[in-house]
């Protein structure tokens, strides 16, 4: 009988997720700790701990931390198998006041929260095309901010060569011109004592090594964009947003956009939700400082664009500046339309998506409308 019990009995997982090992502990459907255990970060790992917190009783559902990190591999082998899992956040500043830190002490607190289902967060899909598309834009970022930083050693260079030097580089305005002027130099090796030779030899490697990551970053933007533009025809097609912007977007909201209960959802996550400020005889909404910042970003460049070439967009900010809203108010209104029409538009791509064979071509037919009829006042 008691074996019996133990194998109908229903458990709920927790996870803490490191580098190199996991820490697991399992709970009954009552909260009662049966178990905390550690495995390596493999696939060998993954097989155990699965096998560890079946051999409890009936897995229903297993709560992860850093699904998108540290978990990530994790995460793909439980989905893959068809359990279900909840992304959790850290535990709060209070119950590590009171209850200390341990990978033990963490792995129970995501099991009780994914027991509690206080807060029944889908992870990201992390087997398809936006992943794919993530990589890219992750290795592109890298590489701008790696160019930004040598257009910046460049330029204070060139400020304090040599006079003689720095004279021959004043004629091109701009730092790409000087750096294309830069990578011509011809220093003379066997005399890098002079500061003369030593600055001409510094410039002319920093100006190829941005040479190359303009080279880096030209390529990475000609493969992203067919797979953007496969995963999101609709999205693109939309006015003022660009491969990037779609690209970005996609990341936010994930392949598995379904997760997200509502378009409100969306403009939460991307921080364009209205944050009601009241207080006596005031009410109003400001902006929501939250949320993911270059998601929010990439919304305020589709507004600025939108405010410059589209005419009822234009319209809407004069009309809206009439009643008495300032620049940030109307922003914060236009960043809530562009995320409501870009979460339908994502989300009818991606369902296209998912009923097409892997990389096949989607087509699209989408118009450019911005504001719809059924509007609300933000």
């Amino acid at each position: 009988m008691q074996s019996m019990n133990h194998g109908m009995r229903r458990v709920i997982g927790g996870v803490d997720a490191h580098a190199d090992s996991h820490h697991a502990a399992v709970l009954d459907d009552r909260g009662a700790l049966l178990g905390s255990e550690s495995f390596a970060a493999s696939r060998a790992g993954y097989r155990q701990l699965l096998a560890w917190l079946r051999s409890h009783g009936e897995l229903d559902r297993v709560g992860v931390e850093s699904t998108g990190s540290y978990a990530a591999g994790l995460t793909r082998y439980l989905l893959a198998d068809g359990v279900r899992v909840l992304e959790v956040n850290q535990p709060h500043a209070h119950t590590r006041r009171r209850r200390g830190k341990t990978d033990a002490i963490d792995a129970e607190l995501a099991a009780r929260h994914a027991l509690s289902l206080a807060s029944m967060v889908t992870p990201k899909q992390t087997t398809g095309i936006v992943e794919s598309i993530r990589q890219l834009r992750v290795a592109r970022e890298g590489a701008i901010k790696s160019r930004s930083a040598a257009m910046l050693a460049l330029g204070g260079l060139i400020l304090t060569a040599p006079a003689s030097l720095r004279e021959q580089l004043d004629q091109p305005r701009t730092l790409k011109g000087k750096a294309a002027l830069c990578r011509r130099l011809r220093p003379d090796t066997d005399r890098l004592a002079d500061p003369v030779n030593a600055a001409k030899l510094a410039l002319r490697s920093l100006a190829r090594r941005i040479a190359l990551l303009d080279d880096e970053i030209a390529g990475l933007d000609a493969q992203l964009a067919p797979l953007v533009a496969t995963a999101a025809p609709r999205t693109t097609a939309l006015l003022g947003i660009s491969t990037g912007h779609a690209g970005q977007l996609l990341l936010t909201a994930g392949q598995n956009i379904d997760r997200l209960h509502s378009e409100g959802a969306f403009a939460a996550l991307c921080g364009a939700s209205p944050i009601p400020v009241a207080s006596g005889k005031t009410g109003r909404h400001r902006l929501n400082p939250g949320g993911d910042r270059q998601a929010n970003r990439a919304l305020h460049l589709i507004a600025v664009c939108r405010l410059r070439y589209c005419p009822k967009t234009a319209a809407y900010a004069a009309r809206r500046t009439s009643e008495g809203k300032t620049k940030n108010e109307i922003m914060r209104c236009l960043k809530r339309y562009i995320a409501r029409e870009a979460f339908n538009a994502l989300r009818a791509d991606l369902a296209d998506l998912q009923s097409t064979r892997p990389h096949q071509a989607v087509s699209i037919t989408c118009g450019a409308g911005f504001i719809g009829r059924n509007r609300r006042q933000l």
